[in-house]
């Protein structure tokens, strides 16, 4: 820099060539000094490339041999190479076939569980696939396929579960009667099964068959049913092979879809979505089976086929209460059954109201008690059901009073009205044994003799006896106590008699077409079965066990009844002979303004007193006991024979005091006085 700054470039190159020249000078020196050396070198190095060419030619000899000699290993050593990259693929396919191959397995396994619908497997093994195999080779591509899929596999899986449980859903609300029907017949053996033990709580000789207890309780109900008519066949279990178990609701039914699909959507994580599903149908399947058929009331089968249903579905939803977690709990049982019963209670009143019939009456009676008793069993509140059958109660003893109308009507209106007459002991002690009858004079009467009532008291007497057998029917196993049977019995008892009794007996007393001589047997009939009522009164208790002294024990008045009924055939007996008399004293045809009177009196007059005398006669000839005799003859007879001539001269004063006779002779009224003095002298005799 110096150089270049002093503008001394020139001396500096100067220099610079004086020392290159200095340098050239030494190097010529030393190779002057070393120039043999050199030449010595030169000729070494040419004998040396001789035989290095010498060498090369051996070299490139040897290497062209050896290059032959090691072309088989070359190929045999790439055949190595190829073997061993080819071994190193093959192990490592295996390792990953290794791990594939479990992967690919449970798909296969999935795929086979999903057809052969086994879905809860199924799912299980779908987790398994999912988090524990396909992790393992997540990076293939086919595995890739796969966990997109498994979101559908699942939903698949939902599907199908979802379509095994509608189809059993379908399933039960079909079987539902069949069910019910099962359990109904269960709740009806073990009923008997408890009547036999009750009644014979001591049994020897071991155990009985199931056989032999069904047969001994159809004998326990023939030989202690009081009722002589028609008996209810309702609670008789169909014939079957007794000695086989009836089946139960798990035997008819496979609630494996059910619990399937509730672990499913359980470990799916939807168990209240499926909750609320199967709710949901059930509520609107107890909904149809809780509306019942139009005609039900028509046939005790419409009522059967109701309450099975009911009792089906009930049956089911507890069996499904008590096997699974929580998938309907007591509170929506509860709810339904509240449902239920309401509306099983209205669906009764409605229907059994058109029933006109007592026999089908009783025959729901019974159904509907083991029907209660069947839910009973299963553990629902069945109190309302009993308390409406007390209301079924009173539509009974109605139909009962309707169809004993008639009965009371068949037996007057067939009735010959006369005492019953008896020519040997046997039918003697016949009558005597239908009917509550004593009379020492009549016993020592010979062959043949009479009663002095018609045939119509043992029948009525009979029938009442009948009707309290038909109330008595009712009662049973509705839980009552003997004073509430005792009560139940006297009511409707008094019912009858007080007014279809009462009213048959006023219908037959006021035709139109009853004679004297039937009305008088009403009398006596009526008296005879007035003193029967005390044996009605102890007939009563003596099949309710409850004293006629017991606080609130109703009374019977058919002592009353039979008073009334006797009064009003007393009234028309002195109505009809006032008719008859008016009939014959139309035929008055009295000359008012004759001279002389007539030699006797006049004919229409003889034939009144004729017939007031014959008619009298039967009051005075009556059969039967001293006390009816005596009611007849003294009461009856002096109260009509009164009557009578009470109005046989008020009607003869009439005569006189008519309008169109304005005036009398003389000759007429002696003939009047003969008239008047006539019956004096007849009614005096």
């Amino acid at each position: 820099r110096s150089v270049y700054d002093g503008e001394e470039h020139s001396r500096f190159m100067e220099k610079l060539e004086a020392r290159i020249r200095n340098h050239d000078r030494e190097i010529e020196k030393m190779c002057n000094f070393h120039y043999q050396g050199f030449v010595d070198s030169i000729t070494e190095l040419l004998k040396v490339r001789g035989e290095a060419q010498k060498l090369k030619n051996q070299v490139t000899d040897t290497n062209r041999k050896l290059q032959n000699e090691g072309k088989e290993l070359i190929i045999a050593m790439e055949e190595l190479k190829q073997c061993r990259l080819q071994q190193r693929n093959i192990s490592a396919t295996v390792d990953k076939l290794t791990l594939c191959l479990p992967v690919l397995e449970m798909y296969s396994k999935l795929r086979e569980q999903m057809k052969s619908k086994r879905h809860y497997p199924a799912l299980k093994t779908l987790e398994h696939l999912e988090h524990t195999y396909l992790p393992q080779v997540s990076h293939y591509r086919f595995c890739k396929i796969m966990v997109d899929n498994i979101p559908k596999l699942r939903e698949e899986i939902k599907e199908v579960s979802m379509s095994d449980l509608k189809d059993f859903l379908e399933s039960i609300r079909k079987h539902s009667d069949k069910i019910g029907e099962t359990a109904m017949k269960q709740a009806q053996q073990q009923r008997n099964l408890d009547n036999i033990v009750s009644q014979h709580p001591r049994i020897s000789g071991g155990k009985k068959s199931k056989k032999e207890v069904c047969a001994s309780s159809d004998l326990e109900v023939k030989n202690t049913s009081p009722m002589s008519e028609q008996d209810s066949g309702i609670l008789d279990v169909e014939d079957e092979d007794e000695d086989e178990e009836v089946p139960g609701a798990q035997d008819l039914v496979d609630f494996s879809p059910v619990y399937r699909c509730l672990h499913i959507y359980s470990v799916l994580g939807a168990r209240e979505t499926f909750e609320s599903y199967y709710r949901k149908q059930r509520r609107k399947q107890a909904r149809l089976v809780l509306q019942p058929p139009s005609n039900m009331h028509e046939t005790l089968d419409g009522y059967r086929k109701y309450f099975n249903q009911i009792v089906g579905f009930f049956v089911v939803e507890d069996h499904i209460l008590h096997t699974t977690q929580g998938l309907v709990n007591r509170a929506y049982i509860d709810e339904l059954w509240e449902m239920a019963l309401s509306k099983t209670i209205a669906a009764l009143r409605t229907h059994s109201s058109y029933c006109s019939d007592p026999s089908l009456v009783l025959d729901l009676k019974n159904l509907i008690v083991l029907f209660a008793d069947t839910l009973q069993g299963y553990g629902f509140p069945v109190n309302q059901l009993f308390d409406m059958l007390l209301e079924i109660q009173d539509q009974y003893s109605e139909t009962l009073l309707k169809k004993w109308t008639g009965v009371f009507r068949n037996i007057l209106d067939s009735d010959n009205y006369s005492p019953i007459p008896v020519t040997n002991e046997e039918v003697y002690k016949k009558i005597v044994g239908q009917f509550p009858f004593q009379d020492a004079e009549l016993e020592k009467q010979p062959f043949p003799k009479k009663f002095p009532f018609s045939e119509f008291v043992p029948k009525v007497y009979n029938q009442i006896k009948e009707f309290i057998y038909a109330c008595l029917k009712f009662s049973e196993d509705l839980h009552l106590s003997s004073t509430e049977v005792d009560d139940m019995i006297r009511k409707s008892t008094n019912l009858l008699l007080t007014r279809t009794l009462s009213n048959c007996l006023q219908n037959v007393i006021k035709r139109k077409n009853v004679g004297l001589t039937e009305l008088v047997q009403i009398i006596i009939n009526t008296t005879h079965l007035e003193k029967s009522c005390k044996f009605l009164e102890e007939f009563i208790t003596n099949i309710t066990n409850v004293l006629p002294e017991t606080v609130h024990t109703t009374k019977l008045y058919g002592t009353t009844t039979f008073k009334d009924a006797r009064h009003a055939a007393e009234e028309e007996i002195y109505t009809n002979l006032n008719q008859k008399i008016d009939q014959f004293l139309q035929l008055a045809d009295y000359d008012w303004m004759a001279m002389e009177p007539g030699s006797r009196a006049s004919d229409y007059l003889v034939d009144l007193i004729g017939f007031l005398r014959s008619t009298f006669a039967v009051f005075t000839h009556l059969p039967g006991d001293v006390d009816v005799h005596s009611t007849m003859s003294g009461k009856v007879a002096q109260t009509a024979c009164m009557s009578a001539c009470k109005h046989l001269s008020t009607s003869l004063m009439q005569l006189l005091l008519e309008a169109e006779v304005r005036q009398l002779t003389l000759g007429a009224l002696q003939q009047f006085n003969l008239d008047v003095e006539e019956c004096e002298r007849k009614m005096q005799s």
